[in-house]
């Protein structure tokens, strides 16, 4: 996807979309440039004119003041406090979940030996 933003790009700005545009493109950015598939982009969109791709893509949006108008939305109400758990219960908790996993690994270990 990279690849395909580097030529959008080289085009945006009114350059010529090559080899060394795009891997000028993708070294700015940082991005390991593969010669191989600049070379297949290159290829690919010598066919296309990309101002006539691009106004195909683009969906038609109506203007704002075309718009119909949204519905008012109900005020939001404020979420309830969660209950703040005692230090001691997290403790009892995460030792019962370590003891679990234990088991379910040994259950493991003993349908490999059994």
């Amino acid at each position: 996807m990279e690849y395909i933003y580097a030529a959008l790009l080289l085009h945006n700005s009114g350059k010529e979309v090559t080899e060394d545009g795009i891997t000028a493109v993708m070294e700015a950015a940082g991005i390991a440039a593969d010669k191989g598939r600049i070379k297949a982009l290159i290829s690919a969109l010598s066919d296309i004119n990309i101002d006539e791709a691009m106004a195909q893509a683009q969906p038609a949006y109506a203007p704002a003041a075309m718009a119909p108008p949204m519905p008012a939305q109900a005020p939001a109400t404020a979420p309830e406090a969660p209950e703040v758990e005692k230090p001691e219960k997290k403790e009892e908790k995460k030792k019962e979940e370590e003891e679990k996993a234990e088991e379910t690994g040994m259950e493991g270990l003993s349908s490999l030996f059994g």
